[in-house]
């Protein structure tokens, strides 16, 4: 989202702040945190007492369901990565909303439809993926368990963990005429002519 605020709200400074050591930092951040943030979760994974079992109905292992399958009564412990997951996932939501707040003010300010036009398709593709990803993960986490069932854990947890990466280059490519003009061609398309 910041490359985007930057863009659309300050064009002319985009080459100095989001140069390639900006862009290293941003990454460097990124990669860091989502690696002590892994760090954290496996040394608490190891360290918890196993009693029911240690087989998931999942794809993979999500801290939730793992935690689940712990016989200690380690409230504190779950209580600690819930208040760590929450605050991570919130300051990076919020970043994001308050990015795209500043963006679309500034995008209010230009003159011409064309420009707006022009700001908004820059927008879109990423507003799509994240969107498309916080709405998965925030029904897989905050549904209530009377609706819980193994085969819907699974369906959200694949929606949210695999979608949003496999559509990301098809959603970004979409402003590319060439890709339209074959997704079209291709939607219109009947085996029965």
């Amino acid at each position: 989202a910041y490359d985007r605020y930057v863009a659309i709200c300050k064009p002319l400074h985009y080459g100095t702040l989001l140069g390639s050591r900006a862009c290293v930092h941003m990454a460097a951040a990124a990669w860091g945190s989502g690696f002590l943030y892994a760090v954290l979760h496996t040394a608490n994974t190891f360290s918890l007492p196993l009693c029911k079992g240690n087989a998931l109905d999942q794809f993979f292992c999500e801290i939730p369901h793992i935690l689940k399958l712990c016989c200690s009564n380690s409230y504190l412990r779950k209580a600690g990565l819930l208040v760590v997951s929450a605050c991570l996932g919130l300051g990076c939501f919020l970043f994001i909303v308050v990015s795209y707040v500043q963006i679309f003010r500034a995008m209010l300010r230009i003159p011409s439809e064309q420009g707006r036009h022009k700001a908004f398709s820059t927008c879109l593709p990423h507003l799509a993926v994240v969107s498309l990803f916080v709405s998965t993960g925030i029904f897989a986490y905050l549904k209530p368990p009377s609706i819980s069932s193994t085969v819907l854990n699974l369906v959200v947890s694949f929606l949210y963990s695999v979608v949003p990466p496999a559509v990301n280059p098809l959603i970004y490519s979409m402003r590319n005429q060439g890709l339209k003009d074959a997704l079209w061609k291709l939607a219109q398309w009947t085996p029965f002519h």
